[in-house]
């Protein structure tokens, strides 16, 4: 018989919400207004443990008192109703799907300028915060203006952020199952790489051995390419069949109640072109030491600078589009960035993608796992198959 899924305990999302509150009195705001969709959802499962389907969702978190879930439509209010770890749950209409019918079943609604109308009972509003503002629609920002009466409306994206950024225990214990999980996928993915097989399929064994280990589904859009198209940072499963010849490149993970393992691999079936070949080792030697520098007190700057110097060292200056690691939780790829412009530190907690990218588009690499930072080191979550194809 199976463990049952591990969750973050619902006294966790009632901290995060005091968290918040604190957060926003420092930074003199009274109100926060969050948003999610299908493909961008951490925020709002962070603070509630729901995910957006199909319909748009966000939370009202006032400076004190008890939030406020949006969602639009009778399914949404029902699905938020189970899911959702804060007991207010409303339907504002503009948060209903693109394609919505037209609901047999009434709900009340709920539009921004009322509940901003209540809310003014627990105090004035002068100032409110907007996350997620490169996917809040313009309509809900239209009626959130309504609804304001001329209080400033701020970017409040680097509130939660920072926040997340250090997890707790129960994260972590979550990040090492999705770690965990996609790792025995990976192992899947690898027992059936041979040329003729195509990259879907490959991509379809990780699937199917990551759902039958727990796996609630993926943390981003993952995928499998091969040859010409390993040049590219972003891509897809397609129909081609593996070669001898190819590398192959799994950029893989699983998504674990909310949290994202990631594994990237090279795969090399034969021999690859020398330019590739070189450009490969240099993508194992990079993210080998940028996991032994990552350290509690190390400035990223130190991190970043290192990677870049063994980039020149090896005539792969500009080759790559950003550090070598980034944060991840919720999100597969959310911030802090290490990079040398933030002035930023590795501290305890911190849980890190190593994500060494390098391209000069026409060969390609990514490798890619996952570390926590302890308090005295690292701890890698993921190492299977680190090593040379």
């Amino acid at each position: 018989m199976s463990d049952p899924i591990l969750q973050i305990p619902r006294s966790e999302y009632e901290q995060r919400i005091r968290n918040v509150q604190d957060a926003m009195g420092a930074q003199n705001l009274d109100l926060l207004i969050t948003h999610a969709c299908g493909c961008e959802s951490a925020t709002v499962r962070y603070l509630t443990n729901f995910w957006a389907v199909f319909d748009f969702a966000g939370v009202l978190v006032p400076r004190e008192g008890p939030p406020i879930m949006l969602t639009g439509g009778p399914e949404s209010y029902d699905f938020a109703r189970q899911f959702a770890q804060i007991d207010d749950v409303r339907v504002n209409p503009l948060y209903v799907e693109t394609s919505a019918p037209e609901w047999d079943q009434p709900t009340e609604p709920y539009p921004l300028p009322r509940i901003l109308e209540e809310l003014r009972a627990r105090g004035p509003i002068r100032r409110i915060g907007v996350v997620n503002v490169n996917t809040l629609p313009q309509v809900i920002y239209q009626e959130l203006l309504e609804g304001a009466q001329g209080a400033e409306i701020v970017n409040a994206e680097r509130l939660l952020m920072d926040l997340r950024a250090h997890k707790s225990v129960a994260e972590v214990q979550l990040l090492r199952q999705a770690s965990r999980i996609t790792e025995e996928g990976m192992k899947a993915a690898f027992d059936v790489i041979r040329p003729g097989v195509r990259e879907w399929e490959i991509q379809a064994a990780w699937m199917a051995k990551v759902l039958q280990l727990g796996a609630e589904g993926t943390g981003y859009p993952c995928w499998v390419t091969s040859g010409p198209n390993t040049y590219q940072s972003l891509c897809k499963s397609t129909d081609r069949q593996i070669r001898m010849g190819d590398m192959v490149q799994l950029s893989l993970g699983a998504k674990y109640s909310g949290y994202c393992g990631n594994m990237c691999r090279a795969v090399i079936m034969g021999t690859v072109a020398r330019e590739h070949q070189a450009m490969i080792d240099a993508a194992y030697d990079c993210l080998e030491q940028t996991i032994g520098l990552m350290h509690p007190g190390t400035a990223f700057a130190k991190v970043y600078d290192a990677f870049q110097h063994s980039l020149q060292q090896r005539g792969l200056k500009g080759q790559t589009l950003y550090g070598p690691a980034h944060s991840t939780g919720l999100q597969e790829c959310e911030e802090p960035w290490v990079d040398n412009r933030s002035g930023r530190i590795f501290e305890p907690n911190m849980v890190f993608n190593v994500d060494v990218w390098i391209s000069d588009g026409r060969y390609g690499v990514r490798l890619e796992d996952c570390v926590l930072i302890t308090d005295t080191g690292n701890e890698q979550l993921t190492t299977w198959q680190r090593n040379r194809w």
